[in-house]
């Protein structure tokens, strides 16, 4: 248990999936002054050398983030991910890819003096990292498991509520428990924001949660899939990354869906992005 670290995997093209989609509701959230509590049950290190020791052992960022970093001239144009290339780039020491920002960094640029945010993580050593990260004095960091923790939290003091949901999966029933924390959100703060992202194996473990979040009854969420190979091309290992996006902001849909077109001609022949409204009311 707690075998996980997401170091081995920074900046994969399911990083890409999951930091795009969530800054893409980010930027909705800061057209309005009213107070927002962000909530990272996973937060991880927040921070990611990508010369370090476990990066370099996959080097996943390669068919990832590296990918759109290569084209980022030719994404600038993209309104979601040319900015998203311009904040890339914040954390850089030179024009060469060197970092890749998880979460909680994602989260603290949205943080505003009104704003909090509360970072959850359970795995120690990602914990002492987590600890070493410069963010804002609104950051609470809590060596805690972040389903339980948020579910305590409820509701926010604060009039908005966005949350960002993703667990490693390495237990099984994380599937059911994120589906059981979703609707607790959704029954106590109805206006709230959720991410939640999953991994697609062979095991085909991720249908434990969509079935669990149709069985919940909660409506309005967006389902989006972006596929690295075809389902039978891989035997082992990630073949794609999902996200459900409970109550996202109007129009955030068909912005990701034309920007991931873009980063899916940068995966490669055999990537592709499906969506739809999956839980309509």
């Amino acid at each position: 248990m707690l075998a996980y670290q997401h170091a081995y995997h920074a900046g994969n093209f399911a990083d890409v999936h999951k930091h795009l989609s969530l800054f893409a509701v980010l930027r909705h959230l800061l057209r309005k002054p009213s107070p927002v509590t962000y909530v990272d049950t996973h937060a991880g290190r927040g921070l990611y050398p990508l010369d370090a020791e476990e990066t370099q052992r996959l080097k996943e960022y390669r068919h990832g983030v590296a990918s759109l970093w290569a084209a980022r001239e030719r994404l600038a144009d993209d309104p979601l991910l040319g900015p998203w290339c311009e904040r890339l780039g914040a954390v850089q020491a030179s024009p060469r890819l060197s970092h890749y920002p998880g979460s909680p960094w994602w989260l603290s640029q949205a943080c505003r003096a009104q704003d909090r945010l509360d970072l959850y993580e359970l795995h120690p050593s990602e914990v002492s990292h987590l600890e070493t990260q410069a963010l804002p004095d609104q950051a609470r960091r809590f060596h805690a498991d972040g389903l339980s923790g948020l579910r305590a939290s409820l509701p926010p003091a604060t009039p908005r509520l966005c949350v960002l949901i993703d667990p490693s999966y390495e237990i099984k029933q994380e599937y059911v428990d994120v589906a059981t924390t979703l609707q607790a959100v959704s029954a106590k703060v109805r206006h709230a924001i959720v991410l939640i992202w999953y991994p697609l194996l062979p095991s085909g473990r991720h249908h434990d949660l969509l079935d669990a979040v149709r069985r919940s009854g909660v409506r309005k969420v967006w389902r989006s899939e972006l596929l690295q190979h075809p389902p039978g091309d891989v035997t082992h290992g990630m073949y794609g990354s999902g996200m459900l996006i409970f109550n996202p902001p109007w129009g955030v849909d068909t912005q990701l869906d034309d920007s991931l077109s873009h980063v899916v001609r940068c995966l490669g022949d055999a990537a592709t992005h499906t969506s739809q409204w999956w839980v309509e009311e």
